[in-house]
């Protein structure tokens, strides 16, 4: 619904919305306020003191206006749509920005409206002189450069170039961050108004810094032209050229301004100067530059003049807040340097500490290696001790056993030099009984040969008596009658007689001959036991020595620590003298 319409229930308000450079704000206004009233309404919401350099900008049509202080908003042109739109906006610009821009606030919104400009190309700006504006806005903006927060990419975000600069090189946004940090890095110190103001000093000295441009004609063939009004004067540029003013009016040369509907009309001061004329082909542009012109002019005038008691109670305040602030930046800075200094002795503390923990842990980890290598040497000497303890015992079981061996080798020694006597007297035994053996042989041979040649001659004998027998009396036998029966029977009966003495000495010559074999044979048998016992009694006793010798070995091998070995006996040191008399014994 129009705010117009409706006369008999006409609302006793109306919405208003301002848009400043970086806030927005609604207000509800009173039908009756004039201009005025809703100006010093938003300067006193912002803060803002220094008045005359802004102004409320609207919207109308195709081009925009001021919003006029002296009449009331709603019988101005203003959009009669709810709530209704103004931008807060800096209206003049000063000659010199340090000189007259008094309050922090008039700063910032300054910084902000030029900054924008330059962003939206409204003014010219290089690439050089854009790359050292966008480092003072990032120093206002980030405050010091820190490498350990202000990472790469942390511009990404941030429109500080214009597009023209941009597509003018064939850079990356890297390399261009690079460049600007490059720059923002020798800003360090630098609090927010002072960079602020350094990007306003430099920008004033632009050649479309504060210049507001308009369309017209010299004359009626239409030459087109640009007219440039700024804080310094009227300017004539080309259509192509907004950078060179091809003619220029300072306010101190310019003594009258006038226009009739779409004619303007500037009288120099130096009535010896052409009047300039210019024409505007709308009258509301006309009414807008005339609007420029007074309040410009009447800066200027301004600026010529002893300050006013307000402006010095501004300036002495602005003085005196400047002068507190410093002196808190420097207090700040002396905090924030003993604060560094404190963070870096706390981060050196930190280190030494994280140093000194290390070294305990280290320490401690040594330390418990330490003890266990200190419990493991103790367990191994212990486990060393009880070894040294059973060696020395085994040392003493061993040496008691090399005295229980020896005492054994004595008497094995003693048995030895025993056996080796009773095997001396076996042997002579059996020396003897071989010389009785042979005697006996020799002596049996005797017999036997006696006896053979007994027995011969009994033969002979037997065959001489027959012989005889026979021819003595052979015919006695055959012609003589028989002898009488006993006369015959005495004869056989002596020669019965003499043969049976012969028979009965060979037999009782067989049977002492038979008796002496048997018992030669029992001696021979009964030497032949005693010899497999001497025998296996030297067998067992070599088995003893050779244990013997092998025990004392072993036990000193087990004494010294070797594991025990068999031990060698070579060839050379076996009794050759026990060899030889088992096998003569063997023989026997």
């Amino acid at each position: 619904m129009s705010i117009l319409g409706l006369k008999k229930k006409q609302p006793k308000t109306f919405k208003v919305k301002v848009i400043t450079m970086d806030a927005e704000m609604e207000f509800s206004c009173e039908v009756k306020w004039k201009g005025k009233d809703l100006f010093d309404l938003v300067c006193r919401t912002v803060g803002l003191r220094e008045t005359w350099f802004f102004g409320l900008r609207y919207t109308v049509k195709d081009t925009y206006a001021w919003l006029k202080t002296e009449k009331p908003v709603l019988d101005q042109e203003v959009p009669k749509d709810s709530p209704i739109t103004f931008n807060f906006l800096a209206k003049f610009f000063p000659e010199k920005v340090e000189e007259e821009l008094v309050q922090e606030i008039t700063q910032h919104l300054f910084f902000l409206q030029v900054k924008k400009q330059i962003l939206d190309e409204e003014i010219f700006c290089s690439p050089e002189a854009s790359v050292l504006l966008a480092s003072y806005a990032v120093q206002a903006k980030y405050g010091d450069y820190d490498p350990n927060f202000h990472k790469p990419g942390f511009l990404g975000q941030d429109e500080l170039l214009p597009k023209r600069v941009l597509m003018q090189y064939q850079m990356t946004a890297d390399m261009w961050e690079e460049k600007i940090t490059a720059w923002y890095a020798e800003h360090r110190g630098i609090a927010r108004d002072e960079a602020e103001m350094d990007y306003l000093k430099i920008a004033q000295d632009l050649e479309m810094y504060g210049v507001s441009y308009f369309a017209i004609t010299q004359n009626k063939r239409d030459t087109d032209l640009l007219l440039g009004v700024d804080a310094q004067g009227l300017h004539i540029y080309s259509p192509n050229s907004k950078l060179n003013p091809n003619k220029s009016f300072p306010w101190s040369g310019i003594r009258n301004i006038s226009y009739s509907e779409k004619e303007f009309t500037i009288k120099p001061l130096d009535k010896k100067n052409d009047v300039f004329k210019f024409y505007s082909s709308q009258l509301r542009v006309n009414k807008l530059i005339l609007q420029l012109c007074i309040g410009n002019h009447d800066l200027f005038m301004r600026r010529r003049k002893v300050d006013s008691i307000e402006v010095q109670q501004m300036k002495a305040q602005a003085k005196e807040e400047k002068a507190r602030k410093k002196v808190e930046r420097q207090i700040l800075a002396r905090e924030k340097q003993m604060r560094e200094e404190a963070e870096r002795a706390k981060e050196e503390m930190e280190r030494r500490l994280f140093q000194l923990q290390d070294e305990a842990r280290l320490a401690n980890e040594a330390l418990l290696r330490s003890e266990e290598t200190a419990d493991l040497l103790a367990e191994k000497a212990q486990i060393a001790e009880e070894e040294a303890k059973l060696l020395a015992h085994k040392a003493a079981d061993a040496e008691q056993e090399r005295q229980r061996l020896e005492v054994s080798a004595m008497k094995t020694k003693e048995e030895k030099r025993l056996m080796e006597q009773k095997m001396r007297e076996a042997e002579t035994l059996a020396v003897k009984l071989v010389e009785q053996s042979e005697r006996r042989s020799k002596e049996a041979d005797h017999l036997k040969q006696d006896l053979t040649e007994a027995k011969d001659a009994e033969r002979r004998a037997k065959q001489k008596l027959l012989d005889i027998t026979k021819t003595t009396y052979p015919l006695k036998s055959a012609y003589t009658p028989p002898p009488p029966p006993e006369t015959a029977s005495l004869e056989f009966e002596s020669a019965s007689m003499r043969l049976d003495f012969k028979d009965s000495d060979m037999k009782r010559l067989s049977m002492e001959i038979e008796r002496e074999r048997l018992e030669y044979m029992e001696k021979s048998k009964h030497l032949q036991d005693q010899l497999k016992e001497l025998k296996s009694e030297i067998e067992s006793l070599k088995l003893e020595e050779q244990q013997q010798q092998a025990g004392v070995y072993s036990l000193r091998s087990q004494a010294r620590g070797y594991p025990p070995e068999p031990p060698y006996i070579p060839p050379s040191n076996r009794n050759s003298a026990y060899m030889a008399q088992m096998a003569f014994f063997e023989e026997v």
